[in-house]
């Protein structure tokens, strides 16, 4: 918290300050009630394409502990890959760089998360925001579209329902002025926003 404080200081005149967070529970009955649409929207071009050659021998032909080990690695691996892509992103508009990224969990909702200790224009941290549905989401669906493989097919259909609280915050925060600031809630999904109060 005292890092919010000190990133405060920049603001203390000449800003109104607003809070911007969401509720993960809510967050993740909307991602829940998404999820159909989401398989619809990558599996139907998927099974138009490949439905003749079609096969989940691929993803079932080990043994039943070794099928589990594969998809809790790749489960694991993409929650990584989503934080990472969003502090990577943020690191590239932060002053101090990847020093000011700090990855940890929300234990009281089991939810890894990605803070950035500085302030971001409101620009930079939506691009920050949107980022891992791109990378970790959208484009590993794309590619099994073009590829005909259903485990990049599944990985990009969870990952895509998983960025719907990302979306959440960039819903809260596209009213907002691109030039004013956003600064993350440092045990809290969402941000600070330092609106520029008009001389």
């Amino acid at each position: 918290m005292e890092e919010n404080r000190l990133n405060d200081e920049q603001f203390d005149t000449g800003y109104e300050k607003v809070l911007k967070i969401i509720d993960i529970v809510k967050a993740n009955n909307i991602g829940l009630k998404l999820l159909i649409p989401t398989i619809l929207i990558y599996g139907l071009p998927f099974y138009l394409i490949w439905k003749d050659s079609i096969s989940f021998k691929d993803m079932f032909s080990a043994d039943s502990g070794w099928v589990f080990l594969k998809w809790l690695t790749i489960f694991l691996a993409g929650i990584v890959a989503h934080e990472l892509v969003h502090g990577i992103t943020w690191a590239l508009y932060a002053k101090k760089g990847f020093r000011s990224i700090k990855f940890g969990i929300l234990w009281k909702y089991i939810t890894p998360y990605c803070h950035c200790k500085e302030p971001l224009q409101i620009r930079h941290y939506l691009i920050g925001a949107i980022t891992p549905f791109i990378f970790v989401g959208l484009l590993p669906a794309v590619y099994a579209i073009i590829t005909g493989s259903i485990n990049w097919l599944l990985f990009g259909i969870f990952y895509t329902v998983g960025a719907v609280g990302d979306f959440l915050i960039i819903k809260l925060l596209l009213p907002e002025k691109r030039n004013d600031y956003a600064l993350d809630h440092p045990s809290e999904a969402g941000c600070y926003v330092y609106r520029k109060i008009p001389a």
